[in-house]
């Protein structure tokens, strides 16, 4: 079959979106192109964010590659599924452009994760993907009927039909991406990065996914959320690629880079920097000194609270006190150029403490924001708390949520969030 994958270009005005908004690498649409490759099907990729294209001109492209099957992803990578824009605006202009051109339609993402009805009806797809997507889109290029395809919702006789909870995919033997040289020309964005400007290309790679705890705040229970690690050859020959493509950063995409001695080792040798995201309370000082010989030059490391009653309401399960939190973000500060603590709005925490605290860190050089809003995604824990589990007005819940709670935003938000039915009047239910 003849496959066109798209990440459509974004558009995140009067979104509540917190993500970076620089073009990523789609590492979920890099995976699902391996996985058809390798079965021997023909595929287009297309990333319309990075390489500057319209929605007209994606579309184009598409129907002239002639695809029996178009796939749309529903966030920008998978670096921000747990904090994708709600709104689906973007990918239905993309659809509405493609105009019955593509084939059969898929949309992946978090949204047909946590709520495949709404997501289906939004965009006018044949399928949405729940989980994990590479590995189901491989199923529905080869499958005759979609009834037969397990993690999906799906028209049948003007009924919506779910097959199955959200995919978890093997992930451990996803083979080393390999990208376009103009694409990786055009990625000069390095995730994170602080310390300097860049000197070359940027990329990202994925060397675990999931995380074994679950903060209440944290969008991942419908996708990417047991723990797993990738096979560290294959991590290690996607990073020789990107190296010998003149890649001079990457950014580590996991959602908790945990301590492995072994990752650490094999990059010290190579001419590399990189970034990640962490608990800085699972490090030991010696992990801390090796991670920056390593070439680790941003840490961005979830403190949240900086009380144990704040960390216990997230369900943090941290065993450190706040000063040995302090503790450890100072000493990896030695060696890493740039390290920051998230901070969030937890009730209780007194505004005084936080200032005295940030002040104390960024006075030995290390960073803490002004603690930010949460937003409930329905596939956190927060959000089964206040409503249940989600149903098909739960992303419209949560925004209205979200908007009525807060006067300030982040500081990304350049303009006002709107509600979600005005980001989305485009998005007419099918």
């Amino acid at each position: 079959m003849r496959v066109a994958l798209v990440n459509p270009a974004w558009d995140y005005r009067n979104s509540i979106y917190f993500g970076c908004r620089e073009p990523h690498l789609p590492l979920e649409l890099g995976y699902t192109r391996a996985l058809l490759t390798a079965a021997g099907h023909d595929v287009l990729m297309l990333d319309a964010h990075l390489c500057g294209l319209t929605h007209a001109q994606t579309a184009e492209a598409v129907a002239a590659f002639g695809p029996g099957m178009t796939v749309v992803a529903t966030a920008p990578t998978y670096l921000f599924w747990r904090c994708a824009p709600p709104e689906l605006r973007v990918p239905r202009a993309f659809l509405d452009a493609l105009a019955g051109r593509g084939g059969r339609t898929v949309a992946v993402g978090p949204h047909g994760s946590a709520t495949p009805r709404p997501t289906l009806e939004k965009l006018g797809v044949d399928a949405v993907v729940r989980g994990e997507c590479e590995e189901i889109v491989l199923r529905l290029a080869e499958a005759d009927a979609l009834s037969r395809v397990p993690s999906i919702a799906f028209r049948d006789e003007g009924n919506i039909l779910v097959t199955g909870e959200p995919h978890a995919s093997r992930f451990s033997d996803l083979p080393a991406l390999r990208w376009p040289e103009a694409w990786l020309a055009r990625h000069t964005h390095h995730h994170h990065r602080f310390d300097r400007e860049p000197d070359g290309p940027g990329a990202e790679v994925e060397a675990s996914r999931g995380c074994p705890y679950t903060c209440s705040f944290c969008a991942k229970i419908d996708f990417r959320d047991g723990y797993r690690r990738r096979d560290l050859a294959l991590v290690l020959d996607e990073i020789d690629g990107l190296i010998a493509q003149g890649v001079t950063y990457v950014y580590f995409i996991d959602e908790i880079f945990l301590p492995q001695r072994p990752l650490l080792e094999a990059l010290v040798s190579r001419d590399l920097r990189f970034g990640i995201q962490t608990r800085i309370d699972l490090w030991k000082p010696e992990m801390l000194d090796l991670l920056g010989a390593a070439g680790c030059v941003s840490i961005e490391a979830g403190i949240e609270s900086l009380t144990v009653e704040g960390r216990a309401s997230l369900d943090k399960r941290c065993r450190a006190t706040t000063d040995e939190l302090a503790e450890r973000l100072i000493r990896a500060r030695n060696t890493v150029p740039f390290v920051q603590a998230n901070l969030i709005k937890v009730a209780g925490d007194d505004p005084a403490l936080v200032a005295q605290w940030r002040d104390h860190l960024r006075a030995r050089g290390v960073w803490a924001n002004d603690p930010v809003p949460l937003y409930p995604y329905p596939s956190s824990p927060d959000y089964r708390r206040l409503w249940g589990a989600p149903d098909d007005a739960a992303w419209e819940r949560a925004h209205a949520h979200y908007l009525g709670q807060f006067d300030q935003f982040s500081d990304i938000q350049e303009e006002r969030p709107l509600p979600l039915r005005e980001l989305e009047v485009a998005c007419g239910r099918v």
